[in-house]
């Protein structure tokens, strides 16, 4: 079982945003500009310094990225739209 370093609120704002409290941002190694991953899961959302991520992440990330520019298009949604 994890150990709880302290629980905090936030309130989301109309734009989805929320403000992260100073010891989570300290804890987690969140900076000021720095880039952070949110995985869902169904149970729960994380949010990781992209430092933290797998090689296996960036790589589906990286895929989806690249197929969704590739597949997106309007040839692709004709061809498979029968199946």
């Amino acid at each position: 079982m994890e150990e709880i370093k302290d629980i905090r609120t936030a309130t989301i704002t109309s734009k989805g945003q929320i403000c992260i409290p100073n010891v989570a941002r300290t804890l987690a190694g969140f900076k000021e500009g720095a880039k952070v991953s949110i995985v869902v899961y169904t149970n729960r959302v994380e949010l990781r310094p992209m430092k933290k991520m797998s090689d296996a992440m960036m790589s589906m990330l990286a895929s989806e990225e690249v197929l969704a520019e590739a597949w997106n298009t309007k040839e692709e949604d004709e061809a498979w739209k029968d199946l």
